[in-house]
């Protein structure tokens, strides 16, 4: 059984949104499908499916989760918004109730509609379509229009994600004062969810992450039932979903304290590359510039702790700061935990930056979600690798950090979610405390 919500989106921001989706679209001459998807049954599940979630250019438009959706682009008629009806199993067996949603027809009336346009370009977008593109380049080039229409953040994605984070904070208030030696790391993920749960979210955005001591080095650390420590770092991760939009919010703690020694450096270099990173998230920055930069702040940190040696900028250069920090900066955030990411239409690729790949590779615009989420790892299947310790045999104290990881430092990851605008970026999750 599929489970969904049915609800509309404000009139008006239903027309702004569909307005600037048909102005990037027009340009095509060519009809437009954008399908939300079907469910995806549970194998052996009998009449069982996985929780349906979708397709988020259908939910951007239309403001539904209802599976078998389509809505539809004419250029010369504008947009047509098919929805599926309620069956009665539907009503038998799940409760639903059939909704009278303004400005809508029936699924069953596509077919008809799709017909009377046979002649003229296709373009299907989304998921579930029952009509092929006959155009596969013209296809790929609405995608890409689509997916950088809905970038910019409009007021009712904003208020729904502010919720989402006053849900977050609220688990992370539990998980700080939970996150103590003696506890699993699975017991922190359910205080954590159970607060993010009464204080309103509806669903989490992603798969929380827990890891403490060693575990903590790996980037999607499943939770366990490994046991933290005195003075471990505890990483989690975690974001309250509403109506299909989330946060992602990374804190590390130290259980049963605040770090020292080495641990307190890295900690304090974290932060120190999230607070710079964060002032450089302005209209007209590149994305990869951001990250460079934060890279080199992590190596700045990484030599003057002694674990790095040599110059900061050729060791950047020659992406030793991969060995520490092999994730992106960041991506957006929104509808979904990885929302509307990549390039500007029509974009090369320009390949990895400072030897990493990044989601995001365009230059920043108001409106735009970003997180940010620089990180130091002590990760076993890149530190135990010869050709790296090969190569990078010069710049870094191999027995020093040889000796950290034998003391299970794992890694240290802050994230905070940044609106950007046309003056100061707004950090939505600074009443998080790192």
């Amino acid at each position: 059984m599929a489970t969904a919500s049915q609800f509309e989106l404000p009139r008006a921001t239903t027309h702004a949104r569909r307005a600037r989706a048909a102005a990037a679209l027009a340009p095509l001459s060519a009809v437009v499908l954008v399908g939300a998807g079907e469910p995806i049954g549970i194998p052996g599940g009998q009449d069982q499916t996985y929780p349906f979630v979708p397709h988020p250019d259908y939910r951007w438009l239309t403001g539904r989760d209802r599976e078998r959706g389509i809505i539809a682009f004419d250029p010369r008629d504008g947009w047509v918004d098919f929805v599926a009806p309620v069956t009665e199993a539907e009503r038998v067996w799940e409760g639903r109730v059939p909704a009278t949603l303004s400005g809508t027809r029936s699924r069953d009336e596509f077919d008809a509609w799709i017909a009377a346009r046979r002649g003229t370009p296709i373009l299907a977008l989304g998921a579930g379509v029952p009509v092929a593109s006959t155009d596969a380049d013209r296809a790929t080039r609405a995608a890409e229009a689509l997916l950088h229409a809905r970038r910019p953040k409009d007021a009712d994605e904003l208020a729904l994600i502010r919720r989402t984070v006053v849900a977050t904070a609220a688990g992370f208030e539990a998980a700080r004062a939970f996150a103590r030696p003696g506890v699993t790391e699975r017991a922190i993920q359910i205080e954590t969810e159970a607060a993010m749960y009464r204080a309103g979210a509806d669903g989490v955005g992603y798969s929380t992450l827990v890891g403490s001591g060693p575990n903590s080095s790996v980037l999607h650390f499943a939770p366990s039932s490994r046991v933290v420590r005195d003075g471990e770092f505890v990483l989690i991760d975690a974001g309250g979903a509403i109506g299909g939009y989330t946060s992602d919010i990374t804190r590390t703690y130290v259980a049963g304290g605040r770090p020292e020694g080495v641990r307190k450096d890295v900690w304090d270099t974290v932060a120190r590359t999230l607070a710079n990173a964060i002032q450089r998230c302005r209209p007209g920055v590149e994305w990869r510039d951001v990250h460079r930069y934060a890279a080199r702040d992590i190596v700045a940190g990484l030599v003057d702790t002694g674990i790095m040696r040599g110059n900061v900028e050729s060791l950047v250069d020659r992406d030793a700061s991969a060995l520490f920090f092999p994730h992106g900066i960041g991506h957006m955030v929104g509808l979904g935990v990885r929302d509307a990411g990549g390039r500007r239409p029509g974009a090369p690729n320009r390949g990895p930056c400072c030897g990493v790949s990044i989601r995001v590779d365009l230059p920043l615009e108001v409106g735009y979600l970003m997180t940010v989420e620089p990180g130091i790892y002590f990760i076993d299947a890149i530190l135990d690798d010869r050709t790296r310790r090969e190569r990078f045999a010069d710049c870094v104290d191999w027995g020093f950090v040889d000796r950290l990881r034998g003391e299970g430092i794992g890694g240290v990851r802050l994230e905070q979610n940044v609106l950007v605008t046309s003056g100061e970026p707004d950090v939505l999750t600074a009443s998080i405390p790192l």
